[in-house]
């Protein structure tokens, strides 16, 4: 019986080869993490492609900041509001959200819609390190039978 380590997300890790210690991230930062704002999602497309979901209502464009250092994807809000509120429901404080990536994934774009922003990722293995198929050979026949059909 195969046993599967699974991490808060509940999913097999078996399934995410070069993304474990994104998961190990997420997971250590959702279990240990003071600060959960703003909510988000990983989304797993296929076995190459995901997208990082987090909520932003209230955000535009121009308040947002995403950059990627060191396979860190650190996604930045900031936004002042000077109005007076008798009643404030709605939290749009400063925010600074930090993902560790696993091996070989890129952020290949983000994308803001209904108050959710959506980074894209992906992970490209370089062609050398890809598995390669070995052909297997006929074996040769010789005069002293070591190899016999």
């Amino acid at each position: 019986m195969t046993q599967y380590t699974t991490t808060s997300f509940n999913f097999p890790r078996a399934n995410f080869v070069g993304f474990d210690r994104l998961f190990d991230e997420l997971t250590r930062a959702q279990l240990g993490a003071q600060n959960n704002y703003p909510p988000h999602n990983v989304v797993k497309i296929d076995d190459d492609n995901y997208i990082i979901e987090l909520a932003v209502a209230g955000f535009k464009q121009e308040n947002l900041d995403i950059q990627l250092k060191d396979s860190i994807l650190t996604v930045t809000g900031k936004k002042e509001d000077t109005r007076e509120y008798a009643h404030k429901g709605i939290s749009s404080r400063e925010f600074v959200r930090t993902f560790t990536l696993g091996e070989h994934v890129q952020v290949t774009g983000a994308n803001l819609g209904d108050g959710i922003l959506a980074v894209n990722l992906e992970r490209v293995v370089p062609e050398d390190e890809r598995p390669k198929k070995i052909e297997i050979n006929t074996p040769v026949k010789t005069k002293k039978g070591f190899l016999k059909d």
